[in-house]
């Protein structure tokens, strides 16, 4: 007997199979749009982002075409109040958060699926590239697209409620797949990682919130070398954009090393300065399996994979790493891996 499944729909063509897929299996499948915003014409448009009019009417007239049931979720309130205000937060505070592994963690995988649970569907599917197999996640067969990272912070119990259809395909497969099924969306582009900021300009769209208060930019050794007009418009390891009035005495770059946001204060030094090989996380979430083996560590969203160790400290962690990362930044996801399987995710709290 099939499972009575909700199949989130962002309107592009990843979800859009991944919902076709269910619905051919057999399964009882209705799929829903997430309105994200309470004025969707503020978020991407031209097929860039995922919350906009164009892209609910391109969920919808993929569910017609794959003939299930479909509706439209307003989500807005609580987009803005876990994805938005926490991402404008957390710059405030000097971290660097990943608004789409918010998304996935507070909308997708909590609202969505606690309310879907609630009126009697078994499942939630959506068209993340990821395998899930018995409940452990582990990565996509399409490397390039691999999306295990952003979904390790959900626990077992969401893993249990989750099914991702397009983890053993790649995006290639999956666009051939869409045009056979005739689903308007096959040569859709993929979407932006940050839906809400409509031009694109991160630092612009933090000034708005957090307002322009300037600011000394300061060597190593506290020399200042520039200013600015506050210190949430910069992350760990940023080399661009940084206007420094006076060069390195080797002549050589200067990349973000810490940002102080009590005293407005943004250091800088050489690439070498960066390097860490010690991370301290909190809040840990264990979603895999509780023996394993291949220990490595992903922190960040399509970033390097590092071997390392881990010990549990008083409700955190402490990953050392095999060799040395950089632009390592707080606020950030440290997403444990055995081999290719999540076995679990930690905030970052700092790096050394």
């Amino acid at each position: 007997m099939g499972l009575r499944v909700l199949a989130a729909m962002s309107g592009g063509v990843d979800s859009a199979v991944a919902a076709a897929r269910i619905a051919e299996a057999g399964h009882d499948v209705t799929g829903v749009h997430l309105a994200l915003s309470a004025n969707p014409q503020s978020h991407r448009t031209g097929a860039r982002g995922c919350c906009t009019i164009e892209d609910s009417r391109d969920a919808r007239r993929a569910a017609d075409v794959i003939g299930i049931p479909f509706y439209i979720w307003d989500m807005a309130e609580r987009f803005q109040r876990d994805v938005i205000e926490d991402f404008v937060s957390e710059y405030a505070a000097g971290r660097t958060p990943n608004p789409c592994l918010r998304c996935n963690e507070k909308i997708k995988f909590s609202a969505v699926l606690d309310r879907a649970l609630a009126l009697g569907f078994d499942a939630v599917a959506t068209g993340h590239h990821a395998r899930l197999a018995d409940g452990v996640l582990s990565r996509s067969a399409d490397q390039g697209k691999d999306q295990s990272y952003v979904l390790g912070v959900l626990t077992r119990e969401q893993l249990g409620h989750a099914i991702f259809p397009l983890g053993d395909s790649t995006k290639a497969e999956v666009r051939e797949e869409a045009a056979r099924r005739g689903l308007m969306v096959a040569d859709k582009p993929d979407s932006h990682d940050i839906c809400f900021i409509a031009d694109g300009d991160t630092r612009g769209f933090l000034s708005k919130r957090l307002g322009a208060e300037e600011g000394p930019i300061v060597d190593q050794s506290g020399a200042v070398v520039g200013s600015h007009q506050g210190a949430h418009g910069f992350t760990i390891g940023q080399r661009k954009g940084l206007r420094i009035d006076r060069p390195a005495l080797d002549g050589r770059p200067r990349y973000v090393l810490s940002i102080e946001p009590v005293s407005n204060t943004v250091t800088v030094g050489p690439r070498a300065a960066l390097e860490v090989t010690s991370i301290t996380c909190g809040d840990p979430v264990w979603n895999g399996p509780s023996r394993f083996d291949d220990l490595t560590v992903q922190l960040r969203a399509h970033g390097e994979v590092y071997g390392c160790r881990f010990e549990e400290t008083g409700g955190g962690l402490r990953v050392d790493l095999d060799r040395p990362a950089t632009g390592v930044a707080a606020g950030q996801a440290a997403v444990l891996y055995s081999g290719a399987t999540v076995i679990g995710s930690a905030t970052i709290l700092s790096a050394s």
